[in-house]
């Protein structure tokens, strides 16, 4: 009933929905030279030989499938085409996607688009990453007898709840693939207990992610510039944690002279209300996109632009990482751990909470309860490089002791990734 009621609506409900987009177009969330493809019309042609569509729902679950793609994009006659539905993640597909592979917008889940997209593009086999269940897009593709699997598969307490209530229709749509791997054990059960019929947990394929990169000229000169002050970095933040952020550093000013701190908004464009905060709250800001240098004054550098973090992880050896103080699921504790950085998150981190019990577990991350704890425990590794080497050495040995994962995954896809009988006899 739920998914008759669902396709129905998207089917007739044309005029609200193409309100919706454009308020979003007019908010800078949709790609206006590329709007198209939001409408299912490609904006590119289909390559001869096979096409493997992986898609992506925004920035962390690209990232975690780019060995993936790097992998399966090196076969021969094989195209790779990923689907993600941000404009911040196009962005970042443009500068790490291997040659060849082709990026290109998800449609938006109604009838007409998805066929649209489905008889350009005519899949040979689909990759999904993690948990967004776009009923019309999955339906479909199964319907013209596509092997759909699941990649990463992942099920929080929150959305297993949410599906059970509704366990018919997490049923139908897992029965969409031929293969559910759940990132931990636990992803793996809760995918079964909703209906999915094959299941298996190789691992998490976040731990397969090489190192972010870094313009090694670019970190000299900020380096330069530093000229050994004392530095931390609050990365990946949200609404709310610059404020937090900014006052942690006014707090730890006189304790630490000379300290800068560095923070890298999960969302760019909104650097200068960023600024405008901070700067209201009686700080000196370096604006990165207004191209404003770190002088001897600078209390906080704002580096709100695209695609650096990996630079400012290897410039602050400290880290805290963002969406854990405000309660919005934390960001990927693993990305500053593979540059062997001293780890720090908030309480809130159910996004990656297997991740972050883990570290903790391990001696590679503590986890801080509120702005006064997150103030405390950057004073304390400030005071004691030791310390954060300590903290840093066993946050890279974590992040790298699951080298093997994406061998194992790519192993799982192996009937569906070889010829296209053997497609048809693993379907």
């Amino acid at each position: 009933m739920i998914l008759t009621l669902y396709r129905g609506l998207t089917t007739i409900g044309a005029p609200l929905i193409s309100m919706f987009l454009a308020r979003r177009m007019a908010r800078g969330k949709e790609d206006r030279l590329r709007f198209g493809e939001r409408k299912g019309a490609a904006g590119i042609a289909r390559p001869s030989g096979r096409v493997v569509w992986l898609h992506a729902a925004s920035v962390g679950e690209s990232l975690s499938m780019l060995p993936v793609i790097e992998r399966i994009q090196a076969q021969p006659d094989t195209t790779v085409l990923v689907t993600t539905g941000t404009v911040t993640s196009a962005q970042l597909m443009a500068e790490r996607l291997p040659d060849g592979a082709i990026h290109q917008y998800v449609p938006v889940d109604r009838l007409p688009w998805v066929r649209r997209f489905l008889d350009h593009w005519r899949p040979d086999l689909a990759l999904w990453a993690e948990s967004e269940f776009w009923p019309n897009l999955l339906i479909e593709t199964a319907r013209g007898q596509v092997p759909l699997v699941l990649l990463n598969g992942r099920i929080s307490d929150r959305s297993f709840a949410k599906w059970s209530r509704h366990a018919r229709l997490a049923a139908r749509l897992l029965d969409c693939f031929v293969l559910c791997l759940g990132q931990t054990p636990a992803d793996a059960e809760r995918l079964q207990a909703l209906g999915a019929a094959r299941v298996a947990c190789r691992g998490n394929l976040k731990f397969a992610v090489p190192p972010l990169p870094a313009d090694e000229a670019l970190l000299a000169v900020l380096r330069a510039e530093l000229a050994g002050r004392p530095c931390w970095l609050a990365a990946s933040t949200h609404a709310g944690e610059e404020l937090a952020v900014g006052r942690v550093h006014q707090t730890l000013a006189a304790q630490h002279p000379g300290l800068l701190t560095i923070i890298v908004p999960r969302h760019p464009p909104r650097g200068a209300a960023i600024a405008a905060e901070l700067t209201e709250l009686g700080l000196a800001v370096a604006q990165r996109s207004a191209g404003q240098a770190v002088g001897p004054h600078t209390d906080v550098l704002l580096a709100d632009t695209m695609g650096e973090l990996g630079l400012y992880i290897r410039l602050a050896p400290l880290v805290f990482m963002g969406k854990s103080l405000i309660g919005q699921g934390g960001q990927n504790p693993l990305e500053p751990a593979r540059l062997g950085a001293a780890v720090l998150f908030g309480p809130h981190m159910d996004n990656f909470s297997d991740i972050a019990d883990e570290m903790c577990k391990a001696g590679a991350a503590e986890r801080v309860e509120d702005e006064d704890g997150l103030a405390r425990a950057v004073s304390r590794r400030l005071v004691s490089p030791a310390v954060v080497a300590d903290f840093g050495a066993a946050a890279r040995d974590f992040a790298t002791a699951q080298a093997g994962v994406l061998d194992a995954v790519l192993d799982e896809l192996k009937p569906w990734l070889s010829a296209k009988d053997a497609v048809d006899e693993g379907a």
